[in-house]
């Protein structure tokens, strides 16, 4: 019998979702609580790694995500000058298997409507407009408040809520997301045919002009600079003023960041909680136990790994023990520390201006770690 029976979960992202319906597969109740209103239906694009594509596939999605996405396994360089010159194309390490593409694109509204259908399908219960208030953990159970006046008892808690996390706050782990120093334009533009993987440019006015393709018809594309105040209205005219120094697609995606281009801006920040993720009854997990940069793409795959191991080690169990806890420390902090450091790294480099900056061996050291299964 698994270490639970009656499982909430804070959050319908990516890792909570993972986690639900990998518990509803084992026949536990299920109950995720989520204080949007509704379903999310907006966003931008999301690049998902092998490792990534690894869970996804024992999700039992990875046919949906095949069919919405754009799989490829090269990476692109460009030259910062007017042609956008292709300096190399490599071949990039297939983290998940060589059965998987090394790097998926696509709409992440697209991924989290799969990832929910299929919650659903395996009978988890998705409540929205729950916002949690408290926690009161007896020893035996959790008791979870939430803002609408209700509650809930579970044997039981995750907390996939994300960078802010109510439920990280209230355990008592007073850590949260810290500025890098570096922002990122994000906008999700129309395919030009050229862009058929993703090509990084480094320097001119940005630190990183690069760009994913998300499906058939769509990329996003993002321009990464020094952190500033920013205002979200004058978006197409900053990223249209950032990309004129940029050739090759830019020219086209340029001509596409009008108003009527889906456009954010943020900032990058990271955070770790370097111990134990449970306090009792009651895990965080994803972005609620850790963030980083996007410079090695790598948020979401940690998030389903992280649920992917935290299941199985509670259908393992005869019951929640410090020894599985324990081993789900092992099994997690050093990994997600690893991509952690690495994506700071990376980008402090960049800020630092730093010319001989040993980026293949990173990188070339975090994949051979991300190959091996979570």
């Amino acid at each position: 019998m698994a270490a639970v029976q009656n499982v909430g979960i804070v959050g319908a992202g990516a890792a909570g979702l993972a986690a639900a319906i990998l518990l509803a597969d084992a026949g536990i109740q299920v109950e995720i609580l989520e204080k949007a209103d509704a379903p999310q239906t907006l966003g931008s694009g999301i690049t998902l790694q092998g490792n990534a594509l690894r869970v996804l596939r024992q999700l039992g999605v990875w046919d949906q995500v095949e069919a919405k996405g754009y799989g490829f396994s090269t990476l692109g360089l460009r030259a910062p000058d007017p042609a956008g010159t292709v300096i190399a194309v490599l071949e990039d390490i297939r983290t998940g298997g060589d059965d998987l593409p090394a790097t998926m694109g696509m709409y992440r509204p697209d991924l989290t409507a799969i990832l929910r259908e299929r919650a659903e399908q395996a009978g988890a219960l998705i409540s929205y407009g729950r916002t949690v208030t408290g926690i009161i953990d007896d020893g035996g159970s959790v008791t979870v408040s939430t803002a609408d006046g209700g509650s809930a008892t579970y044997d039981l808690l995750i907390g996939a809520d994300g960078l802010h996390s109510a439920v990280r706050k209230a355990i008592g782990i007073d850590v949260e997301p810290q500025p890098t120093g570096m922002g990122i334009w994000r906008a999700f533009v129309e395919r030009p045919d050229e862009v058929v993987r993703t090509d990084l440019t480094y320097g001119g006015p940005c630190f990183i002009a690069g760009y994913c393709p998300t499906g058939p018809d769509t990329i996003y594309a993002y321009l990464v600079e020094k952190a500033q105040e920013r205002k979200h209205e004058d978006g197409p005219r900053i990223m249209a003023e950032l990309a004129a120094a940029y050739g090759g697609p830019w020219k086209e995606i340029r001509a596409n960041l009008d108003q009527s281009a889906r456009i954010n801006y943020t900032w990058f920040t990271t955070h770790l909680v370097d111990g134990p993720w449970n306090r009792g009854r009651t895990v965080i997990i994803g972005d609620a136990a850790h963030s980083c940069p996007p410079t090695v793409a790598q948020g979401a795959a940690m998030a389903l790994e992280d649920a992917a191991v935290l299941v199985e080690l509670l259908i393992q169990a005869d019951d929640l023990t410090e020894t599985l806890w324990k081993e789900f420390t092992d099994r997690r902090l050093d990994r997600a520390k690893a991509v952690v450091n690495a994506s700071v790294q990376l980008g402090q480099w960049m800020l630092d201006g730093v010319r001989d900056a040993n980026v293949p061996g990173l990188m070339n050291s975090l994949s051979t770690m991300l190959k091996e299964p979570a």
